[in-house]
């Protein structure tokens, strides 16, 4: 299948057509307990399927990975768009694809070294530059720090899981575009704190419940106020780690064979900055009307985290127990060069995000782009794209990762 044969706005000139090649890729590996369902990774083998996107007559050295851990991304519009400028790209799936209710990072991330591994040694590229999009981009960030400099024999849960012997390749560089600085920490700052019984999430403290047009606390926010509600959200989701590692105690204390508990997380997308724009402000739009969809957004079955093993909540949403958060990642990265670009009107990725990371980045080869006016998806806004297209090719050019 090729991709559409586009024409640019302003010229006669043709994007290069390319095509959709699958990607399946299996190795053995033998759970203790099965996770997933079905036959993926219950019988001994985990397979994993993905895309590359192949521009015609334009051979290539360098390819372009995205992966996020369970969504699917080759029919987003970044992964297309470098495609259309030329460039080869792999859409990495995980062995969770569309749902991370039993997600466990630190497979995640090996799930990724096996993509790494295959377009080095049998693709044949001699450039892999991992592209680290949305919730991809911590994802990114935890691949290659532990590629760098492996420190994990164990998930948050005590099941061994040993990164050390991984044989993980290192990629050649590292681009994080309008993304996250982890699960864990994203969540954290969406919880809504006003719950205080997740058994029944309708009790909730009129104090801290900012969706509820009764809360004496209203847009703007004071500075104490803000304090406040952070402070509220890490200590709900410190409770809630709390009781999944007692949960996990009494189940191996029992030893009778039951190994995992699902629950629900309810009320999972509130958060200061959708209704005071003056917190973290960037060029982000408010709805027309903020409250009814941020009251929506927080109680949709869909929502953040809504659904999760206990396992899978230690390894992705534990602000204290999780592996793969941002700044502790990008800390590990010391060789690499890192390209960080920032859409200044992300509604979706809170503005402290993206400096947080280059911040805490270790390798002195790091640059920041920001685009002004910018959106998460770049919906509508073909230019903005072009920017950030433009400033991808060029940094790999200047970098020697692209000829």
């Amino acid at each position: 299948m090729g991709g559409e044969l586009k024409m640019e706005a302003d010229s006669a000139l043709a994007v290069p057509l390319w095509d959709r090649i699958p990607i399946v890729i299996s190795f053995p590996e033998t759970p203790k307990f099965a996770e997933t369902h079905g036959f993926v990774g219950t019988q001994g083998l985990v397979w994993l399927e993905g895309q590359r996107l192949v521009p015609r007559d334009m051979p290539s050295d360098t390819v372009y990975i995205f992966m996020h851990p369970s969504s699917t991304l080759q029919l987003l519009p970044m992964p297309t768009a470098l495609a259309d400028a030329g460039l080869h790209v792999i859409c990495a799936g995980s062995r969770y694809p569309k749902n991370d209710s039993a997600l466990i990072m630190e497979k995640v991330c090996y799930d990724l070294s096996r993509y790494v591994k295959w377009a080095k040694e049998e693709a044949g590229y001699k450039k892999v530059i991992l592209v680290g999009w949305s919730g991809g981009g911590s994802l990114s960030l935890f691949y290659q720090g532990q590629a760098e400099n492996p420190t994990i024999t164990h998930t948050p849960a005590g099941d061994e899981y040993d990164l050390t012997n991984a044989g993980m390749i290192p990629a050649d560089g590292v681009i994080f575009i309008a993304a996250h600085m982890s699960r864990a920490e994203t969540l954290t700052e969406f919880l809504d704190p006003s719950v205080r019984d997740e058994a029944n999430p309708g009790d909730r403290d009129i104090e801290l419940d900012i969706y509820d047009p009764a809360c004496p606390n209203q847009p703007p926010y004071t500075p104490e106020f803000i304090a406040r509600f952070r402070a509220a959200q890490i200590e709900r989701n410190r409770r809630i780690t709390h009781w999944v590692e007692d949960k996990l105690d009494a189940l191996r204390a029992k030893d009778d064979g039951e190994v995992e508990f699902g629950f629900v997380v309810h009320r999972t997308r509130c958060d200061v900055r959708r209704l005071d724009p003056a917190i973290d402000p960037n060029g982000r739009a408010i709805g027309a009307d903020p409250l009814r969809e941020a009251r929506s957004a927080n109680t949709i079955p869909a929502g953040l985290a809504r659904f999760s093993s206990l396992r899978s909540w230690l390894s992705q949403w534990s602000y204290d127990r999780s592996q793969a958060k941002g700044p502790m990642s990008a800390a590990k990265i010391a060789r690499a060069p890192v390209l960080l670009i920032v859409n200044e009107a992300d509604a979706n990725v809170p503005a402290t995000h993206g400096p947080a990371i280059f911040e805490a980045l270790a390798t002195p080869d790091k640059e920041m782009v920001s685009i002004e006016g910018a959106t998460h998806y770049y919906f509508r806004q073909p230019e903005k794209m072009q920017a950030c297209i433009d400033a991808v090719i060029g940094w790999s050019r200047r970098k020697g990762l692209l000829q």
